[in-house]
């Protein structure tokens, strides 16, 4: 689909070369049976130029490709009205690209409100105290979380406040479903206890954008086809349950560091695994973090996230593999989410580490 309208609006825009050519005089086209004055050739001209800057920036995928969209459509339709005889099957390409331009402006409009929220919570970051993750920190955390730690390269390096994570994967929503290859950006912080997710996919050919919100316990989803039609909302009690638990989730995968945080009680230790729980804003939840030999956290399981789909609480696992060093830390390259029904258990996303960044300071 993204190269079908490369192609159309390019080739829509050298058709208008033709009215700029047959004003100067530069070739004789048959196309038009009207004469066009050279002022008039400009303007075909000028349209010709935003249909090219529009075709040219949609594929390097530039988020303000839509303004030169509206402005080549709309130009070009005025055109159409003044030489409506010969170039009346014009419109039907305008309207492509207006259709275009405006799903642009709202993926770009949609992706722009959640980059707000993280401008304000990085506002909101205190990084006046930047110091080391030291043994002495570390030393009232069970034996399997400290060798998690040091694995990991946490220690000598600096206290987490907030991180950025980069995935590409894919998700489904049942067995039944499609998967849905998806690209996610995120942003978590830790004094804010915030958590902002947000997800681009393809349904059916079809761009749907995807934004998770967490602030301090309070959480909504919100997903939309082409970023203007929503085909699920949710928030209340249960999402909020639910969010703190992924946002401790990335905090034992993700953020070995933070596992310092005075939120977090550790519970039982029975060998290789531990479990802990987690409370913030009076929401408390647990899970079961389990370890190899080597140092590194294999699962995270707990009982307290909702399945939407199951209408209450589930077993809810994250296996984690293919442990690589990124940007100075052995992490988790790829990780699954499973839902453990009575009868079955569903894998219901695949994700692959990017990227991630600590201690953020400015939005990219």
């Amino acid at each position: 689909m993204r190269l079908a309208f490369f192609l159309i609006t390019s080739i829509h825009g050298l058709i208008h070369l033709l009215g700029f050519l047959k004003a100067f005089g530069l070739s004789d086209v048959k196309q038009i049976a009207l004469p066009v004055s050279k002022q008039f050739g400009l303007i075909w001209l000028i349209v010709f130029v935003f249909c090219a800057i529009a075709a040219i920036l949609f594929a390097l995928n530039y988020q303000y490709w839509w303004v030169f969209g509206f402005i080549a459509s709309l130009s070009s339709q005025i055109l159409i009205v003044f030489f409506w005889q010969d170039a009346k099957f014009g419109t039907i390409v305008n309207v492509i690209i207006l259709i275009a331009s405006i799903i642009g402006f709202s993926t770009w409009n949609y992706f722009n409100h959640y980059q707000k929220d993280v401008k304000t919570a990085l506002k909101k970051t205190d990084y006046s105290q930047n110091s080391k993750l030291t043994e002495s920190d570390i030393q009232d955390l069970p034996d399997p979380v400290k060798r998690y730690l040091r694995y990991t390269g946490s220690i000598g390096k600096p206290k987490v406040k907030n991180f950025k994570i980069e995935f590409v994967g894919k998700i489904r929503k049942d067995e039944q479903s499609e998967w849905m290859p998806f690209t996610s950006e995120q942003y978590n912080f830790m004094e804010t206890t915030s958590r902002l997710f947000f997800m681009k996919a393809e349904m059916k050919g079809l761009p749907v954008a995807g934004y998770h919100s967490f602030k301090n316990g309070d959480a909504f989803m919100d997903i939309r086809l082409l970023s203007l039609f929503r085909v699920q909302y949710q928030d209340g009690v249960e999402m909020d349950l639910s969010e703190t638990v992924t946002f401790f989730n990335d905090m034992c995968c993700m953020a070995p560091a933070t596992l310092i945080d005075k939120r977090i009680k550790w519970l039982e230790i029975e060998n290789n695994r531990v479990r802990a729980s987690f409370t913030n804003n009076n929401i408390s939840v647990s899970a079961w973090l389990y370890f190899n030999e080597k140092g590194e956290l294999i699962n995270f399981i707990s009982e307290d996230r909702y399945s939407a789909d199951a209408g209450k609480q589930l077993p809810w696992a994250t296996p984690l593999k293919d442990y690589q060093e990124i940007n100075g830390y052995k992490l988790s390259g790829n990780a699954e989410t499973i839902y453990s029904y009575p009868d079955r258990d569903l894998s219901y996303g695949i994700f692959k580490l990017s990227s991630i960044e600590y201690n953020i300071r400015d939005l990219d």
